[in-house]
Protein backbone atom coordinates (compact mmCIF):
# COMPACT_ATOMS: atom_id res chain seq x y z
CA UNK A 1 0.00 0.00 0.00
CA UNK A 2 1.14 3.50 -0.72
CA UNK A 3 2.73 5.16 2.38
CA UNK A 4 1.14 8.50 1.50
CA UNK A 5 -2.31 6.91 1.40
CA UNK A 6 -1.69 5.22 4.77
CA UNK A 7 -0.84 8.62 6.32
CA UNK A 8 -3.96 10.24 4.86
CA UNK A 9 -6.25 7.45 6.10
CA UNK A 10 -4.56 7.48 9.52
CA UNK A 11 -5.02 11.22 9.89
CA UNK A 12 -8.64 10.95 8.76
CA UNK A 13 -9.36 8.18 11.29
CA UNK A 14 -7.72 10.13 14.10
CA UNK A 15 -9.51 13.36 13.19
CA UNK A 16 -12.93 11.72 13.02
CA UNK A 17 -12.52 9.60 16.13
CA UNK A 18 -10.89 12.17 18.38
CA UNK A 19 -13.21 14.88 17.08
CA UNK A 20 -16.18 12.70 17.97
CA UNK A 21 -14.74 12.05 21.41
CA UNK A 22 -14.26 15.78 21.96
CA UNK A 23 -17.84 16.50 20.84
CA UNK A 24 -19.19 13.83 23.19
CA UNK A 25 -17.11 15.20 26.06
CA UNK A 26 -18.33 18.76 25.52
CA UNK A 27 -21.98 17.89 24.93
CA UNK A 28 -22.34 15.24 27.64
CA UNK A 29 -24.43 16.36 30.59
CA UNK A 30 -22.58 16.58 33.91
CA UNK A 31 -22.88 13.67 36.27
CA UNK A 32 -25.71 14.20 38.74
CA UNK A 33 -24.60 14.37 42.36
CA UNK A 34 -25.22 11.21 44.33
CA UNK A 35 -28.12 11.25 46.72
CA UNK A 36 -26.83 10.00 50.09
CA UNK A 37 -30.30 8.73 51.06
CA UNK A 38 -30.89 6.67 47.94
CA UNK A 39 -28.39 3.87 47.75
CA UNK A 40 -27.77 1.57 44.85
CA UNK A 41 -28.97 -1.93 45.79
CA UNK A 42 -25.94 -3.38 43.98
CA UNK A 43 -23.65 -1.71 46.52
CA UNK A 44 -25.21 -3.47 49.51
CA UNK A 45 -23.63 -6.41 51.26
CA UNK A 46 -26.81 -8.46 51.04
CA UNK A 47 -26.77 -8.22 47.24
CA UNK A 48 -23.18 -9.48 47.06
CA UNK A 49 -23.94 -12.22 49.57
CA UNK A 50 -26.94 -13.37 47.52
CA UNK A 51 -24.88 -13.34 44.34
CA UNK A 52 -22.20 -15.45 45.99
CA UNK A 53 -24.80 -17.78 47.47
CA UNK A 54 -26.52 -18.49 44.16
CA UNK A 55 -23.59 -18.40 41.77
CA UNK A 56 -20.37 -18.38 43.76
CA UNK A 57 -17.44 -16.00 43.47
CA UNK A 58 -17.57 -16.18 39.67
CA UNK A 59 -21.08 -14.74 39.76
CA UNK A 60 -19.94 -11.81 41.92
CA UNK A 61 -16.97 -11.13 39.62
CA UNK A 62 -19.11 -11.32 36.48
CA UNK A 63 -21.68 -8.92 37.97
CA UNK A 64 -18.91 -6.44 38.81
CA UNK A 65 -17.44 -6.80 35.33
CA UNK A 66 -20.82 -6.17 33.69
CA UNK A 67 -21.43 -3.10 35.87
CA UNK A 68 -17.98 -1.74 35.05
CA UNK A 69 -18.42 -2.37 31.32
CA UNK A 70 -21.85 -0.73 31.38
CA UNK A 71 -20.38 2.40 32.97
CA UNK A 72 -18.12 2.93 29.93
CA UNK A 73 -21.03 3.86 27.67
CA UNK A 74 -22.54 6.87 29.45
CA UNK A 75 -21.68 10.57 29.69
CA UNK A 76 -18.11 11.77 29.67
CA UNK A 77 -16.79 8.27 30.18
CA UNK A 78 -18.11 7.49 26.69
CA UNK A 79 -15.80 10.20 25.31
CA UNK A 80 -12.79 8.48 26.88
CA UNK A 81 -13.96 5.13 25.52
CA UNK A 82 -14.33 6.53 22.00
CA UNK A 83 -10.87 8.13 22.19
CA UNK A 84 -9.20 4.89 23.33
CA UNK A 85 -11.03 2.83 20.70
CA UNK A 86 -10.01 5.37 18.04
CA UNK A 87 -6.36 5.14 19.02
CA UNK A 88 -6.45 1.33 19.15
CA UNK A 89 -8.26 1.06 15.81
CA UNK A 90 -5.90 3.49 14.11
CA UNK A 91 -2.88 1.66 15.47
CA UNK A 92 -4.31 -1.66 14.23
CA UNK A 93 -4.95 -0.17 10.78
CA UNK A 94 -1.39 1.18 10.52
CA UNK A 95 0.06 -2.09 11.74
CA UNK A 96 -1.84 -4.14 9.15
CA UNK A 97 -1.38 -1.62 6.32
CA UNK A 98 2.39 -1.47 6.76
CA UNK A 99 2.92 -5.24 6.80
CA UNK A 100 5.11 -6.32 3.91
CA UNK A 101 3.39 -8.05 1.03
CA UNK A 102 3.73 -11.84 1.02
CA UNK A 103 6.75 -13.00 -0.96
CA UNK A 104 5.72 -14.75 -4.15
CA UNK A 105 8.97 -16.57 -4.82
CA UNK A 106 9.29 -20.37 -5.10
CA UNK A 107 5.57 -21.18 -4.97
CA UNK A 108 4.92 -19.36 -8.27
CA UNK A 109 7.90 -21.03 -9.97
CA UNK A 110 6.37 -24.49 -9.46
CA UNK A 111 3.20 -23.53 -11.31
CA UNK A 112 5.06 -22.84 -14.46
CA UNK A 113 5.32 -19.76 -16.65
CA UNK A 114 2.49 -17.27 -16.64
CA UNK A 115 0.72 -16.65 -19.95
Amino acid sequence: MNPRRIKVVTRLLLALGLGSALAIFVLAPPEPPEDPFRQDPRAERKYHRDLALYGGKANVLSAELIDGFDALWHGRTLAYTVAVLTLAGTWAYRFIATLPAPDSGPADERKGPKP
